[in-house]
């Protein structure tokens, strides 16, 4: 029983932190710059800038192979929800989201908060972790999540 209450507080302590330091929210606050022409952007400089907001954004809580944490923080790979939701990711990384996908067998213990203020770069992580981790997703662009409202 000791054991048990040591690891909750232990990972209290640790979830406490990496919210504090890693999930920030936010992002370079006024850079809503309009999208640039879809067909201009090269697919190798978006997932390099993806893999970059990746890095300081994500990796905290869903970890540097996007595995997260068992019963803390979801794992990226070969997630059924962000491979066939990814509208919905968009959404998540933008405004953040008191319901975290689980598929219905785990309970996440916090929310997402906001971690991006634009769409160009929410697209740009979502491509990484869709072609990264094992995922073999397709590709979005901006103007298929352009209308996706930033809740801030």
């Amino acid at each position: 029983m000791k054991a048990k209450s040591l690891l909750i507080a232990s990972l209290a302590s640790v979830f406490g932190i990496v919210m504090i330091t890693a999930c920030g929210g936010g992002g370079q606050k006024g850079t809503t710059e309009s999208a640039q022409v879809e067909e201009t952007v090269d697919p190798a400089v978006q997932l390099a800038r993806g893999e970059q907001i990746y890095k300081e954004k994500c990796f905290a809580c869903h970890q540097a192979d996007g595995q997260g944490l068992p019963n803390v923080f979801p794992s990226l790979t070969g997630s059924d929800f962000l491979l066939n939701n990814t509208r919905m990711a968009v959404a998540q990384v933008l405004n953040g989201s008191e319901k975290v996908a689980s598929g219905g067998t785990v309970s996440y213990p916090a929310p997402m908060p906001p971690q991006l203020d634009n769409h160009e770069d929410a697209v740009a992580v979502i491509n990484y972790v869709l072609k990264n981790f094992g995922n073999d997703g397709k590709l979005i662009t901006v103007d298929e999540v352009k209308d996706i409202t930033v809740e801030r």
